[in-house]
């Protein structure tokens, strides 16, 4: 009875558990919205019978609906099949559209020849598209999904005009990088002389780069901002030696002797504390997913250091230990302090043509400024992550008063702030933007008091509310899930950023201290 209910249920369901659906967000770029509709109107005619089965609009009705999706028997295999068809019918089509979109952009784009011909260049011939994750399922005791990459399947999404992920990533906006004005010279200037007096002023510097720091300057205003770096000049230098001997000092201490048989009665002490398994057998899983779309991030020696920096922070650290999500916060600091070093564009840029000095530079640089972050918002790590719980409510909260409309077509279809904003302060919206947008950000809340604690709440609250129109046009539990969870933000650049960190600031100015609206 059980299968027989289980089969009427995949056929009568216009939309199956893992199927494909649009994909978006900072990570993806998005579908076009005519591409997006066409694909849907061909899903439903290809599933559609005469009996059609509701719709579910809340947590519940969709729970009810999908709760026996995967108690069906090995007997349903040729149902799979069919779908598998279906759906290489469907991406078929998919891909036509996209390569005709790519050489309608082609035309438009004749004044930009260099971007163009980079978008050109990955257009298939023969229109088709490598199989998504969901189709790849269906399919995998083929010979083509056993030797498939993950980094090929991440090349199935739609094609779009090239934007850097990371290079330039401070003097861009989503149309490529502009000649430096009059004005952007005038502020590099003055951040210079800010940089070269005895003391430097670190309220001015502050107050210089709440609007963003120039590229050329990011690595030592980010030093001093952090409070890795003294404002006196001339204490630099040693502090600079000092400190990253005394990273090096622990990875001799725990890293490189941590399978040392005299070491592992303190590490055991420590690891009890860390976590119940190893951290690096944590870590180890995380470093490959780290910013899977840039290839600087899949060089082994980039990995290795990466492995270091989170493993020496787990140990000194035992009140939280490695969590998922610290790993990402690592990319910003290290691609910052990289860019001191490259003239040229750093997504693609080999490592190993740098010296051994220079990395062991950039990796004690980014170990020191990401645990001065991480000392700010800790409890977000610590066991059950209270940070993270008391600012998700927080902002439910202050969304509650800021847009009483978008936080009842939440409460209708049964959306808890949890099932997205927990990622939202876990990563400090990392998964929601672009790296170049990131670090735009962190320039800011480097210069906010409490920026990646306090301030980023209204950040949050301002980019929820960005997608206002969009979040009040869906009508179903799924649908906002899908929404909130792949914003499109992938063209994103200063210009967005700036809007959003303007509309953060003045919430904050409303809100922060005015106990009749909102409470911390």
């Amino acid at each position: 009875m059980a299968a027989e209910s289980g089969r009427q249920f995949w056929k009568r369901s216009a939309k199956l558990p893992g199927s494909i659906q649009p994909v978006y967000g900072a990570q993806h770029p998005p579908l076009d919205p005519r591409l997006t509709k066409n694909f849907i109107k061909d899903r439903s005619k290809a599933n559609a019978l005469p009996m059609k089965s509701k719709k579910a609009s809340s947590f519940h009705e969709f729970a009810r609906n999908t709760s026996d999706a995967w108690d069906i028997g090995d007997d349903e295999d040729e149902d799979f099949s069919s779908s598998s068809s279906s759906l290489q019918t469907l991406n078929s089509k998919v891909a036509k559209a996209t390569a005709a979109q790519v050489l309608e952009n082609h035309s438009k784009l004749r004044a930009k020849p260099e971007r163009a011909q980079a978008a050109l260049s990955d257009v298939p011939t023969n229109c088709k598209v490598i199989k998504s994750s969901s189709e790849a399922q269906l399919s995998r005791t083929s010979e083509e999904a056993c030797v498939r990459t993950p980094l090929q399947k991440q090349q199935s999404l739609p094609l779009r005009p090239i934007i850097p992920l990371v290079a330039r990533f401070s003097d861009q906006n989503a149309s490529g990088a502009p000649p430096m004005t009059v004005r952007e010279k005038t502020r590099l200037e003055k951040f210079r002389q800010l940089l070269s007096s005895h003391n430097t002023d670190l309220d001015e510097l502050r107050k210089c780069s709440w609007p963003g720091v120039p590229r050329e300057v990011r690595p030592v205003t980010w030093r001093l901002l952090s409070g890795y770096l003294p404002a006196n000049m001339e204490r630099r230098k040693l502090t600079l030696q000092r400190k990253r001997e005394e990273y090096f000092g622990f990875i001799q201490q725990y890293y490189d002797s941590r399978n040392e048989e005299h070491h592992q009665d303190t590490y055991r002490q420590k690891a009890r504390l860390v976590c119940v398994t190893h951290p690096l057998f944590q870590i180890h899983i995380d470093i490959p997913r780290t910013n899977p779309l840039i290839p600087l991030f899949q060089q082994p020696l980039v990995q290795e250091i990466f492995e270091r920096i989170l493993f020496i922070w787990a140990i000194r650290h035992p009140a939280s230990g490695y969590v998922q999500g610290i790993n990402d916060l690592v990319t910003p600091f290290f691609v910052v302090f990289l860019s001191e070093y490259v003239e040229e564009d750093v997504e693609n840029f080999d490592v190993t043509n740098l010296s051994q000095d220079v990395l062991r530079s950039i990796e004690a640089d980014s170990f020191w400024c990401m645990s001065k972050l991480l000392d700010g918002i800790q409890d977000n790590y610590t066991f059950a992550q209270p940070g993270i719980q008391k600012k998700v409510k927080a902002l439910e909260e202050l969304v509650s008063r800021i847009d009483e409309q978008v936080h009842n077509h939440f409460r209708k279809y049964e959306v808890e702030y949890l099932q997205f904003a927990f990622r939202w302060m876990n990563n400090l919206l990392m998964r929601e933007l672009p790296l170049r947008c990131t670090i735009r950000l962190w320039d800011t809340y480097q210069s906010e008091p409490e920026g990646f604690s306090h301030f980023h709440l209204y950040v949050c609250a301002a980019f929820l509310i960005k997608w206002r129109k969009e979040i009040l046009d869906e009508e179903d539990f799924q649908g906002l899930l899908m929404l909130l969870q792949n914003l499109p933000t992938i063209h994103w650049g200063n210009e967005e950023i700036g809007l959003l960190l303007a509309e953060a600031y003045r919430l904050k100015y409303m809100f922060a201290d005015a106990p009749n609206h909102y409470r911390r």
